[in-house]
């Protein structure tokens, strides 16, 4: 009965002692909580009206509410009286142990913030990176999601579109549509410019400024090269190009103008 009045004092003696301080602390703690809820949702709303980029808006968002919390834990651990000193050295050799053991989602998430602060491509913009062309759907912490043009979902560590080649396809206004036509030696090739300038000036979708441009490009095996270019609005780029790939055919077909087929001449000599 001695011991167990003994360890009654004794537990009354550390609530009294530490009672009103953990009460203090998970106060602060809820209170602290409610607080980071609500600048967090003040960030969201200003990043809102400033129209900034949806991925980057996530991002510094997760990165601020991380943060806050962590120091407010740090408070209310000093608050309970655990060495703050202490606290933060753990801490540290958490963070290095697992900065160590993710060295390749670290240089991911570097990666990240590279390409959401320098900006070389942006969610909808049709990219070629790492061997594969397609449409940005998503960037993540640590990846990069883009979709192919046979709908095949692609998805990509930040750190290699960090450090690697990226062909931005879409992300000026106007494009170039270059197109080789073949005729045959013995066809008119001033005919056959005049009749491809005439394809041009019909399709609306071809811009004035900068004009098309028409040249000789090549005495081939075959044929007589003519190189064709036509500057349109990117949107337009396919368009064009196939159906100027058809109506070149179709009207050479009806012009009689011979797209040739490869040849070579052979000479036999008899002994």
């Amino acid at each position: 009965m001695n011991n167990f009045d003994k360890y009654t004092d004794q537990a009354i003696a550390l609530l009294m002692a530490y009672g009103p301080k953990l009460l203090l602390a998970l106060l602060t703690l809820v209170i602290g909580l409610k607080l980071i809820k609500m600048v967090v949702n003040l960030l969201d709303k200003a990043m809102d009206r400033q129209k900034v980029d949806l991925t980057l808006q996530k991002f510094t968002l997760s990165i601020c509410s991380i943060t806050l919390k962590i120091l407010l834990l740090v408070s209310v651990a000093s608050m309970v009286g655990i060495a703050t000193t202490s606290f933060i050295a753990v801490l540290g050799a958490a963070g290095l142990a697992v900065g160590l053991a993710l060295q390749g989602s670290l240089s991911n998430f570097a990666g990240s913030m590279v390409i959401l602060f320098f900006k070389p491509f942006a969610i909808g913009d049709v990219i070629e990176a790492q061997g594969y062309i397609g449409k940005v759907k998503e960037i993540q912490m640590f990846t990069t999601t883009i979709n192919t043009p046979d709908n095949q979902r692609i998805i990509i560590p930040n750190a290699l579109l960090s450090n690697g080649c990226i062909k931005n396809i879409c992300i000026e206004k106007t494009r170039r549509v270059d197109l080789t036509f073949g005729i045959s030696y013995e066809d008119d090739l001033l005919k056959a410019k005049e009749v491809l300038r005439q394809l041009i000036s019909a399709d609306a979708r071809a811009l004035k400024d900068p004009g098309s441009e028409i040249y000789v490009a090549a005495h081939a095996d075959s044929s007589v090269n003519i190189l064709v270019r036509i500057w349109v609005k990117t949107e337009d780029y396919w368009g064009v190009y196939f159906d100027m790939l058809e109506r070149v055919k179709l009207t050479f077909d009806k012009e009689d103008i011979v797209i040739p087929y490869p040849q070579r001449d052979v000479h036999l000599i008899q002994q």
